[in-house]
C-alpha cells in the first residue's frame, strides 16, 4: 500500500477500508509516514467525514499502536471509566473513581490535563504533594488491583499514535473533527481494557461542544464506536453554561472533592451530574439493579466514609505521604491573596460567559499559554455564583485566590463582565440534558 493513494481516496470523498487504516496508522507510528502525510489525512478527514466503519477501524488501530491492558486476573468486580469532554470545575473524576471502588467496581483512569479554558485532572492532582500522575504500568495496575481506582496521565506506550496525530492535528487546524475526536478519547480507553464507559459530554458556553446538535452528533459517534469496539457505553450531556460546583483551579478544585468525599458543603449541581455519571456505570455494568438501587449505594460510600477511604488509599499508593494525607484538606497549597469581587448592580445572576471565567484562571497562572508552562497550583475562584443566585454590591460574585496582587482588578472586570444581571430571576435549566446509548 502507498500512503498517497489512501490520501488521495479519501480526499476523493471514498470510503477507506479497515486495512488502508490500520496500514496508515502502524506506518505513521514506526515514523515512515511523514507527518506533512499524517496531516494531509487529517484534513482529509476533517473535510470529508469518516464512516461509523471507518471511525471504528481508526480507533482500534490506534488502540492497537501500543500496549493493550489486560485485567483477566481481577474476578471479583467489573472494570469501568467515565472521561469528560471538559468544562470549567468539572472536579468529578475526582469524586467518581473512589466512590464507585468503593461500591465494588475497579476504575483505571487515564486522565488529561487542562486544554484551552478547560481544566484538568491531572492537574488538579499534581496540586497533592508527592501524587505521581506519571507512573508506569506496573504500578498502575497494582494500584487497581488493590485499592480498586487509580488516576494517572496517559503512558508512552498506551495508544502512542494517539498522542502523535494528536499533536498533529493541533497545528493544522483539525482538532474538531468528530470522528477525529472519538477516535482520539477511545483509542486510549480501549487501551485501558474498559468494559464499561460513560461519557461526559460537556454542552454550552465552557464545552467545547457549544451547541446541542453538536454534542449529540460527538455523543452519538462515540456511543456507536465504543459499543461496536465491544465495550458497553452511555453518553450524558450535562449543562456547562455556568461552573461546575463552586470552585475553579486546581487546589481549590481539590478541595471541594475531598469536601464532597466528607459529605461536607456538596454542591447541587456536581452532585446531580457525579451521581448520574456513577449510576450509570453501576447500573450498566451490574452492580446495581436500578437507579435508585445505585443512588442508595453510592451515598452509602460517602456516608460510611468509605469513598474517601479510597481515595486516600489511591494517593498513598502513588506517592502522597501520610502524614500529608491524614489533614489532607489542610495540607493543600493556599493562594497568597484572597479578595472578593462585586457586581455593580443588584439583581440575579441569569448568564454566565463560562469560557471567560476558564480564561479567568489562565490568567492568574493557573492553566498554560504554551505546553511546557509550570502552572500555579493556589490560583482560580471559590464560592462562585450559580444562574439564579441573587445578588448585590455586598454579596460577592466569588472569591478571587491569586498570587499576584496586580492581577486580581484585570481578572475582576474579566469577571464582571463574564457574569450577566438583571432584574427578574432566570428559569432554571435542566443540568442533564440528555441521554443517548
Amino acid at each position: 500500500m502507498l500512503p498517497q493513494e489512501i490520501i488521495r481516496k479519501k480526499r476523493d470523498k471514498k470510503k477507506l477500508t479497515a486495512e488502508e487504516i490500520n496500514f496508515f496508522i502502524q506506518e505513521m507510528s514506526k515514523g515512515t509516514i511523514a507527518d506533512i502525510q499524517a496531516a494531509s489525512f487529517s484534513m482529509a478527514a476533517f473535510l470529508n467525514g469518516m464512516t461509523d466503519d471507518e471511525t471504528l477501524a481508526l480507533t482500534l488501530a490506534m488502540r492497537d499502536s501500543g500496549r493493550i491492558l489486560s485485567w483477566q486476573d481481577i474476578k471479583n468486580g467489573p472494570i469501568v471509566d467515565k472521561h469528560s469532554t471538559g468544562g470549567v470545575g468539572d472536579k468529578v473524576s475526582l469524586m467518581l473513581a473512589p466512590m464507585l471502588a468503593a461500591c465494588g467496581a475497579y476504575v483505571p483512569m487515564i486522565a488529561g490535563r487542562g486544554l484551552g479554558h478547560t481544566g484538568g485532572t491531572l492537574d488538579k492532582l499534581d496540586s497533592l504533594l508527592g501524587y505521581k500522575t506519571n507512573v508506569d504500568i506496573d504500578t498502575f495496575k497494582d494500584t487497581v488491583k488493590e485499592v480498586g481506582c487509580a488516576i494517572i496521565g496517559q503512558t508512552a506506550n498506551l495508544a502512542p499514535a494517539d498522542k502523535k496525530l494528536y499533536a498533529i492535528r493541533d497545528v493544522c487546524a483539525t482538532v474538531e473533527s468528530i470522528p477525529l475526536i472519538t477516535a482520539s478519547i477511545l483509542s486510549k480507553k480501549l487501551a485501558a481494557g474498559l468494559s464499561y464507559l460513560v461519557m461526559d459530554i460537556k454542552c454550552g458556553n465552557g464545552a467545547f461542544m457549544e451547541t446541542t446538535a453538536r454534542a449529540v452528533e460527538l455523543a452519538r459517534s462515540i456511543a456507536r464506536v465504543a459499543n461496536g469496539a465491544g465495550t458497553k457505553t452511555t453518553a450524558l450531556l450535562t449543562d456547562m453554561n455556568s461552573v461546575l460546583g463552586t470552585t475553579v483551579g486546581n487546589a481549590l478544585e481539590l478541595r471541594e472533592a475531598m469536601d464532597y468525599l466528607q459529605g461536607k458543603n456538596i454542591d447541587s449541581r456536581l452532585d446531580e451530574v457525579t451521581m448520574a455519571l456513577s449510576s450509570e456505570l453501576l447500573v450498566n455494568s451490574g452492580l446495581a439493579k436500578d437507579t435508585d438501587d445505585a443512588l442508595r449505594q453510592l451515598k452509602k460510600s460517602i456516608s460510611s466514609g468509605a469513598a474517601y477511604e479510597k481515595f486516600i488509599q489511591m494517593a498513598s499508593h502513588l506517592g502522597t505521604d501520610k502524614s500529608i494525607l491524614d489533614n489532607l484538606s489542610g495540607k493543600l497549597p493556599k493562594a497568597k491573596y484572597i479578595e472578593p469581587i462585586y457586581s455593580r448592580e443588584e439583581g440575579y445572576v441569569s448568564a454566565i460567559d463560562t469560557r471567560k471565567v476558564g480564561l479567568g484562571v489562565i490568567m492568574l497562572g493557573g492553566g498554560r499559554t504554551i505546553p511546557t508552562q509550570k502552572i500555579n497550583y493556589t490560583t482560580g475562584f471559590t464560592s462562585f455564583c450559580q444562574i439564579g443566585d441573587k445578588v448585590d454590591r455586598k454579596t460577592p460574585l466569588c472569591y478571587i485566590h491569586a498570587e499576584d496582587k496586580d492581577k486580581i482588578s484585570e481578572v475582576a472586570a474579566v469577571l464582571i463582565d463574564a457574569i450577566r444581571i438583571t432584574a427578574h430571576k432566570p428559569q432554571k435549566h435542566p443540568t442533564i440534558i440528555q441521554k443517548i446509548a
